[in-house]
């Protein structure tokens, strides 16, 4: 690294683009620079750090080395920052190269002029730019190019210019048998279709339509005859409407959901005055100059703007408002997906523990499966606590002895089925041997049985039985849920809303940087981590993640970082993005163990020199680093902000930055949703956060729903602003409906609150709670 910043190149998108269209390399350059004005713009930052971060990328540079290791090129951006950052350079790139195809394409057309190049050039949106060319794209046969190629486009011109003209009588010199327009009729319909497509395709009138149907418009669903029973779960939305601009994330995906199963019919209307002109129609006649002014044309003029909106207009607004709405929907979903998966990834870790993993079961048994401290499996077993062999005593006898052989410190159980059941047979355990000093804990199975089948858990346990490896996940992640989840493919944890109904290629791109963020921030420990973690390091892969197990097999632990270099295809570019992330604990150095990128090594030997310490002295004298200033030991590579992170870090070198170990306790006696009862405080684990509020496990094998407007005393809007994914919480029994199985719960905490429904048998859902949207719902589409 050094302090000169090399010229900056074009992205790698961008170089794509200008070979496809041949842009040379000033134009290109001019391009890059507008993307980066824009960005600047739009995230509120300075163009220069945008273009540093532009040529970072362009170097290879990862987001999480570049937020870390990179602040002095990027004035500070952090993670949030350049993510989105990143995911605007890419749409805008893409719309750079759009630009430049519609622009060949019309310009081959010899029908670039200079005004219409400026409207090209000045688009800010793909949708804008499809506007634009939409007159000019080469579409298939259609009534209009038939109209044409009879010879009618200057009939409709002259009515359209001249509502003076009487329509029958201008038809009349257009009729020809020969040309296939067998009368005045004939002429005018073929002049309506060219003059109708006109209006579908001038781009100002199109943009303002969308826009009216999009601020004005109530998307509506109605039943479809004889889907009552198939589609009850949908009930709320069997007579429903709400502005499509308004419409919240879970509700819009429920709806279009019902309209995907066959059940609900949706359609899309802007409310008006019935004794007026729909406002669409008086867009058009204004941007067409059409007005009832008792001239001969006029009347022919407006059945042609009505038809405009009912043949193409009404459909295609609506249909791209859905689309929008949709669009909208799933970011918000995604949005919300992921910072769940952010949470639970982000869980506090057990540690080095020995651990016993029990995956529930009834007629297949229970699967038992012990892991060492580092993960390594022990010992297995099957025990038959329940229906139909109910071997209660033999399942003691056989968990006591397991734990007793491999000193078991703590016992992960399932939270599926039969999970409470288990859980209190392993209750019995504790009590009658208290001197195992077991700690038992129920987790979540989410994806668990995706491992157990994918072709990693084969590899890894090739011998062992599918459903005992669920019980092995089941164990590890208790001990460090990052390390474990990062092997199951994170759309198949299901912390998210719809989940299966938003966009696939968006949700992966989003939850994998969620991972990779996770991964880099708590950092990895190169000698103990399995190659799927490894993977996930900054400018690593599949390949040199399996590589370095490899090596590691084959030398034994790796005791520097620069020993990394020997990897086989982990090269220089891979170094230095990995390096700083992977921690090679009681190593020679004990910087290896941090976070300190080896290439600041120069930095900490130079405070040690300056202040006259050793380096082991300076590592952990927490009241002797806060004392230095960070501007004395920066120099015109290493500024002051890489400085500060590394006195921050030598205070506490390889702190993992997730928070303490902490278990939830559900209580004895309440297992089943009929046990539950109004007005009892449980303590409970959060599984799942969405728009409308917190789902919270608390042991009966149904998560109670905490409505957004049970959350807190004051007024939240975004419920992940109260709770997150993983926490441990206290809760009231609000009401309870065992025949649908829902549970109303609330975090307020305010003295003397009563429940809403004392007697516990609940007959309809409150006003503010849609019944088919956060219960019925959301279970059937995650």
């Amino acid at each position: 690294m050094g302090s000169r910043v090399p010229e900056r190149a074009d992205p790698p998108c961008i170089q794509k683009a200008n070979i496809m269209t041949g842009t040379s390399r000033s134009s290109a350059s001019t391009t890059s620079d507008a993307i980066a004005r824009q960005i600047a713009r739009e995230l509120g930052v300075a163009e220069r750090q945008v273009s540093a971060v532009m040529a970072l990328l362009d170097e290879g540079a990862t987001v999480p080395f570049i937020a870390r290791y990179r602040k002095e090129r990027t004035g500070g951006l952090d993670d949030t920052q350049l993510r989105a950052l990143t995911e605007r350079l890419e749409y805008l790139t893409e719309l750079a190269s759009r630009r430049e195809t519609v622009l060949s394409a019309i310009r081959e057309q010899d029908k670039l002029t200079p005004a219409l190049e400026r409207e090209i050039m000045a688009a800010e949106t793909k949708v804008a730019l499809e506007d634009l060319y939409a007159p000019y794209k080469i579409k298939r046969r259609t009534k209009a190019t038939i109209a044409r190629e009879a010879g009618l486009e200057p009939l409709a011109d002259r009515l359209l210019a001249n509502p003076a003209l009487l329509p029958t009588a201008e038809a009349k010199a257009f009729v020809s048998s020969k040309k296939g327009v067998a009368d005045q009729e004939a002429a005018l319909e073929g002049a309506r279709e060219i003059i109708v497509e006109k209006m579908a395709e001038a781009p100002r009138l199109v943009g303002k339509i969308r826009e009216t149907v999009w601020s004005s418009g109530k998307l509506g669903s109605a039943l479809v005859k004889g889907k009552e029973e198939a589609g009850a779960k949908f009930a709320d939305y069997f007579d429903f409407d709400e502005p499509i601009n308004a419409m919240p994330s879970h509700r819009a995906l429920a709806l279009l959901r019902g309209q995907k199963e066959g059940v609900l019919r949706v359609k899309l209307a802007v409310p008006h005055d019935e004794t007026r002109d729909h406002p669409a129609i008086r867009e058009i006649c204004q941007e067409f100059g059409i007005a009832t002014k008792g001239r001969p044309g006029d009347s022919w003029l407006k059945e042609t703007a009505q038809a405009a909106w009912k043949g193409k207009l009404e459909p295609s607004s609506s249909r791209e408002s859905i689309t929008r709405l949709k669009e909208l929907a799933d970011k918000d979903a995604i949005r919300i997906f992921s910072r769940n998966m952010h949470d639970l990834l982000m869980a506090a870790p057990a540690g080095p523990k020995v651990v016993m993993g029990i995956d529930p079961g009834i007629r297949t048994g229970c699967k038992v499966a012990v892991v060492d401290a580092t993960g390594k499996l022990l010992d297995t077993a099957t025990i038959y606590p329940h229906e139909p062999k109910r071997d209660w005593a033999g399942s003691l006898a056989t968990l006591a002895a397991i734990c007793k052989k491999h000193k078991v410190e703590l016992v992960s159980v399932g939270n599926g089925t039969a999970g409470r059941e288990t859980d209190k047979l392993v209750a019995e355990l504790s009590d009658k041997l208290p001197d195992l000093n077991l700690t038992r804990l129920m987790v979540s199975e989410a994806g668990a049985s995706v491992y157990s089948a994918s072709e990693l858990a084969a590899k890894e346990f090739p011998n062992l039985d599918v459903s005992i490896r669920g019980a092995v996940s089941i164990a590890r992640r208790l001990q460090d849920p990052l390390a474990e989840l990062v092997k199951i493919e994170p759309k198949a944890i299901g912390v998210g809303q719809y989940q299966h109904d938003v966009d696939q290629a968006a949700l992966s791109r989003s939850l994998d940087a969620v991972v990779e963020t996770c991964v880099n921030a708590v950092g990895v420990d190169v000698n103990t981590a399995s190659a799927s973690l490894l993977a996930r390091v900054a400018g690593l892969n599949a390949t040199i993640a399996a590589n370095i197990v490899a090596y590691r097999d084959a030398n034994g632990p790796f005791r520097t970082r620069s020993e990394l270099k020997k990897v086989p295809r982990l090269g220089p570019k891979a170094f230095e993005q990995a390096a700083g992330f992977l921690r090679i604990s009681k190593g020679k150095n004990p910087l290896d163990g941090s976070s300190v990128h080896p290439e600041a090594y120069p930095v900490v030997e130079r405070i040690a020199k300056k202040t006259g310490r050793k380096l082991e002295a300076l590592i952990g004298d927490k009241a002797f680093l806060s004392k230095l200033k960070p501007e004395e030991f920066a120099d015109a590579i290493f500024g002051v902000p890489t400085v500060k992170d590394i006195l921050v870090e030598l205070e506490k070198p390889g702190r993992d930055p997730r928070p303490e170990f902490r278990t939830a306790t559900f209580k004895d006696g309440v297992e089943k949703v009929t046990d539950l009862k109004p007005g009892m405080r449980l303590e409970g684990v959060v599984t799942n956060v969405t728009a409308f509020g917190a789902f919270v496990d608390i042991g009966v094998h149904q998560d109670g729903l905490v409505h957004v407007s049970e959350l807190s005393d004051t007024f939240v809007k975004d419920p992940h602003t109260v709770v997150s994914t993983g926490q441990v919480v206290s809760v009231l029994v609000l009401d309870v409906d065992v025949q649908r199985k829902r549970i109303g719960l609330s975090l307020k905490q305010a003295a003397g609150r009563a429940p809403r429904n004392p007697s516990g048998v609940k007959t309809a859902a409150p006003k503010d709670t849609p019944s088919s949207s956060p219960f019925d719902v959301l279970s059937s589409l995650r």
